[in-house]
C-alpha cells in the first residue's frame, strides 16, 4: 500500500472527513538534498474538513493528524502539510 493510501485511510478512519485529499508533492522538492530526485512519496500534503475539528485550534489539528501518522514518518516521511478545516470554515483550496 503506498504511503498516500495509507494515510488517507487512516485520516478517514479517524475523523470521518467531508472532504479529503492527500496530494503527492515529493516532486516540487528535487534537488533540495544531494542526490534527492523527487522520486517516492515524501513530501505530502493535507487538505480534510471535518466536524471533528470544531473548536480545536489549528495547533491541536496538526497535532491529532502528526499522532495518527507517527508510523509514516517513521517509514520515511518527510514532511506533511496541513490544512485542516471544521465545516463552514473558510479553506483557501
Amino acid at each position: 500500500m503506498s504511503m498516500k493510501s495509507s494515510i488517507a485511510g487512516k485520516l478517514d478512519t479517524a475523523f470521518a472527513p467531508e472532504r479529503l485529499e492527500v496530494i503527492n508533492e515529493s516532486h516540487l522538492h528535487a534537488g533540495h538534498q544531494p542526490g534527492y530526485d523527487g522520486e517516492g512519496e515524501t513530501h505530502l500534503r493535507v487538505r480534510i474538513v471535518s466536524a471533528a475539528f470544531a473548536g480545536m485550534s489549528r495547533v491541536a489539528r496538526h497535532r491529532a493528524i502528526n499522532d495518527l501518522v507517527k508510523a509514516e514518518f517513521d517509514a520515511g516521511l518527510h514532511a506533511l502539510a496541513v490544512e485542516a478545516a471544521a465545516p463552514g470554515e473558510p479553506t483557501r483550496w
